[in-house]
């Protein structure tokens, strides 16, 4: 499991559903992108559905200055710390070792 910084403890009387801002950044070894590309459609359907669990808010890849995918930003929410530590384990980009380092803040999505 990667480092992950940023996740603050909560209580349960805080808010019903915690809000995240989610960054991964990739390894950056030679077979990173490969191991990005070949993960990513797992990665997809898992994002599918958390999404429909409502889960999943938004998010897409960070670039480099070439346009290669490097990271990625994601806005997630979670009922319970638990939640959230169970998608970290289940998650492909984390199990297949393509995020180096995650960081996780807590977040408050803006409804306009």
């Amino acid at each position: 499991m990667p480092e992950c910084s940023g996740l603050r403890k909560r209580s349960l009387n805080d808010f019903v559903m915690g809000q995240y801002l989610i960054t991964g950044y990739d390894f950056t070894d030679e077979g990173a992108l490969q191991r990005r590309l070949n993960t990513r459609p797992h990665h997809i359907d898992n994002l599918k559905k958390l999404k429909e669990s409502g889960n999943y808010i938004k998010g897409g890849a960070i670039l480099d200055d070439e346009g290669k995918m490097k990271g990625t930003v994601m806005f997630m929410q979670f009922d319970t710390d638990e939640e959230l530590q169970a998608w970290q384990q289940g998650e492909p980009y984390l199990t297949q070792k393509v995020w180096e380092t995650l960081d996780i803040k807590p977040f408050k999505v803006a409804e306009i």
